[in-house]
């Protein structure tokens, strides 16, 4: 099996138009504003990345930084998004190392700290990502976890 490779998109900008199809067919957001997204991060507009996990010319896994992720706490920011491995792929730490790796690119940049709201308990806090409170979701009936990585 051909192994997987890590990078951030502004390494590879010219599949922004598959990533971004990549992330609405994992999560229903619309396509158009993944890209708004990416080409705000492509053009230096913002440093709220994207990082791909690829197996030769395929996306296996991927997350993304935005301001916020459709939730009330508008005040924590900037957010982890979309985080997505391929079910085939999963159990292999790509997560893990995605999420280490936009954790470490962020803090570079003097980006610190980062959250994210999420409904799963035990995965994210092995990779040193701490319960912060509750928040409420955009639309959502009940309210949801949101961590933070300091």
């Amino acid at each position: 099996m051909e192994k997987y490779y890590f990078m951030k998109l502004r390494e590879k900008p010219e599949i922004k138009s598959e990533a971004a199809e990549w992330f609405h067919q994992k999560w229903g957001v619309p396509t158009e504003a993944y890209l708004e997204c990416m080409e705000e991060y492509l053009a230096g507009k913002t440093e709220n990345g994207w990082y791909l996990c690829m197996q030769g010319n395929k996306i296996v896994g991927g997350l993304g930084i935005i301001d916020n992720d459709f939730h009330d706490r508008k005040d924590l920011s900037p957010n982890v998004c979309a985080v997505y491995t391929e079910e085939e792929y999963r159990g292999n730490g790509i997560a893990g190392k995605l999420l280490n790796i936009a954790v470490e690119d962020m803090r570079s940049k003097g980006i610190s700290p980062l959250y994210l709201v999420t409904d799963h308990t035990g995965f994210y806090e092995r990779y040193g990502w701490e319960f912060f409170c509750m928040a409420q979701g955009d639309d959502e009936p009940e309210q949801t976890r949101l961590y933070i990585h300091r």
